[in-house]
């Protein structure tokens, strides 16, 4: 398990509170046991706004829940839950040191309205800075076997910027990125929550990733055919304003750097739903006119150091959000100034230098800023409409073909995996801590870890204790 220090560090590199971010690290760990246990890493499709954080767009809102559509009915049983999530629970216990006590996970399982079984859970778990006394943090967990499935789910690796990541990454089973924004749309159209509006508008502000038009909107029609609703109309959307900009701060203000106008979101509706029903749109932009390779790193490396990567974070974070940042500057002659720019690109120049692309406010004139002579950014609630492209993805676009084709689809390849296996665990406890650990063998190797009170432990054998089954 990552230190106490990580979280905190993160959390003041991305501005959120350090339970969020914990929340987020312990999210990868589920889903890194989840797709490790041999009973589900085939049969649960990652969805939702977690799937769209973890797996697509790295720069979007922390969420907290993690949904799956299941291909195996079977798997909505209490008792099935309860063991395959206690042994997920130890497995990620003996990984990281994540208490995930099987007798504090909780699983609600209902007839949903089309008269099929669904199930909601909470996972309780004890991270880097949560407490372990009194009420312990939770995960929801929404399960559903009846959604309809358009696309092929894909397999992609998960983001999962902390320290101890194992080393081959973390690889989900999700739906299709066409699909994901789809099933989103779907959720505007239905429901109108304040999170489905901002997850809508972002998608379709991530041109590089925009699907065609025409193949999205069968994806659509067939989600919505499914639920029994008509297709989304900015008419009906328009009828519950008053109601999501109501809940905007309480369901979005935890998840995000800093609370953004919901009338930008709005103002943004009428051109995706051009866009939806193949109205012309307007060309593309012309490119920054500053030369330059675009740099997509996540962590940016300065020659002579860098300190700003906060900054990065918050122009990133703007930049995705359309909104202008006042900008701390020094110059190379020394002095410094603040001005108010609209952020577009990070590029690296030919001399090696990294510098920050973006128009001035006061005259709309490009201009390149060095990273290093960044001393502060902070986000302004002024909305602008882009000139160029936005190119501050972390970690690069993902790639959707423009002539998408259902058809054409291939089904993912199978890859080898790690399992959590069922049938007896036998239990050992440290001779030298005596914390205890599961396995599935009769192993007493142990490695390196974090004793009862956090303190790191180098016990290398373990005595057995008893055998569960």
């Amino acid at each position: 398990m990552i230190d106490r220090r990580e979280i905190l560090d993160t959390s003041s590199r991305v501005s959120l509170n350090p339970h969020v971010v914990e929340k987020d690290y312990v999210l990868g760990w589920v889903l890194a046991g989840i797709y490790a246990h041999e009973e589900l890493a085939d049969s649960w499709l990652f969805k939702g706004g977690t799937c769209l954080k973890k797996c697509f767009f790295e720069t979007y809102r922390f969420s907290e829940d993690l949904d799956f559509t299941l291909r195996d009915e079977s798997h909505i049983e209490e008792e099935f839950l309860r063991t395959v999530f206690g042994e997920i629970g130890a497995w990620i216990y003996e990984e990281t040191g994540i208490e995930m006590p099987a007798e504090k996970q909780d699983f609600d399982i209902f007839v949903n309205p089309r008269g099929s079984l669904s199930c909601q859970g909470k996972l309780s778990y004890a991270g880097p800075v949560s407490p372990r006394t009194g009420g312990w943090p939770r995960i929801k967990l929404d399960l559903t076997a009846t959604e309809r499935v358009v696309l092929p789910p894909v397999r992609v690796p998960i983001f999962h910027p902390y320290t101890d990541a194992p080393q081959d990454g973390i690889e989900v089973l999700a739906y299709d990125y066409v699909e994901a924004f789809a099933e989103k749309f779907r959720a505007l159209a239905e429901r109108t929550r304040p999170r489905d509006l901002y997850d809508v508008v972002n998608l379709y502000r991530n041109t590089e990733s925009r699907p065609d038009a025409a193949a999205f909107r069968g994806v659509l029609q067939q989600k919505c055919e499914f639920k029994g609703i008509a297709m989304p109309q900015l008419a009906d959307l328009m009828l519950h304003r008053g109601d999501v900009e109501a809940g905007w701060k309480t369901m979005l203000d935890h998840q995000l750097p800093a609370l953004l106008p919901v009338d930008s979101f709005w103002d943004e509706l009428p051109a995706i739903f051009d866009w939806l029903h193949g109205v012309a749109i307007a060309a593309p932009l012309a490119p920054f006119p500053i030369a330059g390779t675009v740099v997509r790193e996540r962590i940016l490396t300065v020659s002579g150091g860098f300190s700003g990567q906060s900054f990065v974070e918050t122009i990133r974070f703007a930049a995705a959000n359309r909104l202008r940042i006042d900008l701390q500057y020094r110059d190379l002659k020394g002095a410094v100034t603040t001005r108010t720019v609209e952020p577009y690109s990070f590029r690296r120049s030919s001399a090696g230098d990294v510098r920050l692309m973006a128009t001035q406010e006061i005259d709309g004139a490009p201009r390149s800023f060095l990273i290093g002579g960044i001393l502060g950014v902070s986000v302004t609630q002024r909305t602008f409409v882009p000139r160029y492209p936005i190119e501050l993805t972390p970690t690069g676009p993902v790639v959707i073909p423009q002539s998408f084709s259902i058809a054409a689809s291939r089904a993912p390849r199978r890859q080898v995996r790690r399992a959590v296996r069922t049938g007896p665990t036998y239990i050992y406890r440290c001779s030298v801590c005596g914390k205890e650990f599961s396995r599935k063998t009769h192993d007493s190797t142990l490695r390196p870890h974090k004793n009862k009170s956090g303190w790191g432990c180098y016990g290398r054998h373990g005595i057995y204790v008893r055998t569960k089954y």
